[in-house]
């Protein structure tokens, strides 16, 4: 059945707003400044929009707070939770909304002034209960647990760990909207305080305000737009777990499945993908996921990102608008992963571009490695 979507849905319109500090605003300002701004690059009004998908890191019903606060009365609306994977996880539901003519222009969107409001990379969400008794700094720790684990099992360093920072700095040098574009190296981050053994402050994601928004039709009228159509030809979930202690293998995650189907649902395999966009909230994220996504073999991630292999000029492109490591981290960083991804096929990415993209992949990650969700976007002649 999933088969049957693949290619039913295009991206037309991609915006964000407010990246780095947007003092005085709130998080639904945020949100809704980007979503005006994917209308706007779609060539539609907020009038057209009927679908709405939205989730938000401050309210308990943030996709009806949404519609009312843009003022709009959609026929169907999603505000399913799984953290930052959510908006790559809207790209199947709002397809299936679309195919099935339950709408007709689908936004999503999100919004987050976490920097300016706090400035703290924590969660609000409530403790698991068998882990706040001991206070982790959550959700570091967690990452920091996995990331111990995979030193331990494969001999991956911190080195390695460190050049996927580095990597992730690179690109965003070239990216006039990136938050972090200052000089990186591998040293800078081994000698950056630590956080959680063995992850620094620059392993760690950036703490940004910050929003962005996806606007999808139907494949059929995805030609009527402005912009060349993104087409959604792959996508795929799998959660594995809440709390990280009932995590089966810190090693892996369940983007190993989610990535499996997705790459079938899309027809293609890693070696045709041009780039790739993780969510990096931090380091160790990137290995994890080059390894489950099929990059490279379980254990050989921490070698496979160092030398420049991930960054500018390197053998696989990989998050490059700079990611959650350097570019925008606005509490929730999935719809990143996407808007780049759709950037970079559409050839208008304002960092660096690169030339014949014509698939990607945008990755979500949610929770504490708990929620995984892949999906796979190519241009007009891979559908």
């Amino acid at each position: 059945m999933t088969n049957e979507l693949r290619g039913k849905s295009a991206i037309v319109g991609v915006g964000h707003a407010g990246f780095g500090e947007a003092h005085g605003q709130t998080a639904y300002d945020i949100m809704a400044q980007s979503s005006f701004a994917a209308l706007k690059d779609a060539g539609l009004k907020l009038s057209d929009v009927d679908g709405l998908f939205c989730t938000m890191m401050e309210d308990s019903m943030p996709v009806l707070m949404a519609a009312e606060y843009l003022g709009i009365t959609p026929r169907y609306i999603d505000g399913t939770m799984t953290g930052g994977s959510s908006f790559v996880n809207y790209l199947t539901s709002a397809t299936m909304a679309l195919e099935m003519g339950l709408c007709d222009v689908a936004l999503i969107c999100y919004g987050s002034n976490q920097r300016t409001a706090s400035g703290k990379l924590m969660t609000v969400s409530k403790l698991p209960p068998y882990e706040g008794l001991y206070s982790p700094r959550y959700p570091i720790s967690g990452y920091a647990l996995a990331a111990a684990r995979h030193m331990y099992e494969y001999g991956t360093t911190r080195e390695n760990l460190a050049d996927v920072a580095v990597a992730a700095r690179a690109w965003a040098s070239h990216n006039p909207e990136a938050f972090t574009r200052d000089p990186l190296s591998r040293e800078d981050v081994l000698a950056s305080r630590m956080i959680g053994d063995p992850l620094t402050k620059l392993d760690c994601c950036l703490v940004t305000d910050g929003g962005g928004a996806v606007v999808l039709v139907r494949a059929d009228r995805a030609k009527d737009f402005p912009n060349a159509p993104v087409y959604v030809l792959g996508s795929a979930a799998e959660s594995s777990h809440r709390q990280v202690s009932q995590m089966k293998d810190y090693t892996t995650t369940a983007a190993r499945e989610s990535g499996k189907r997705a790459f079938a649902m899309a027809g293609v395999t890693p070696a045709d993908i041009d780039v790739v966009e993780l969510y990096d909230a931090f380091t160790i994220n990137t290995i994890l996921f080059l390894e489950d996504l099929g990059f490279c073999k379980k254990g050989e991630g921490g070698a496979f990102v160092s030398d420049g292999r991930i960054a500018p000029g390197g053998a696989l492109a990989v998050n490059t608008n700079g990611g959650g490591l350097s570019c925008v981290h606005p509490g929730m960083y999935g719809i990143f992963t996407i808007i780049e991804a759709a950037r970079q096929i559409r050839g208008d990415a304002p960092g660096m571009q690169l030339d014949g993209v014509e698939l990607a992949v945008a990755h979500g990650n949610g929770g504490v490695l708990s929620s995984q969700v892949t999906a796979i976007l190519g241009s007009e002649s891979t559908v």
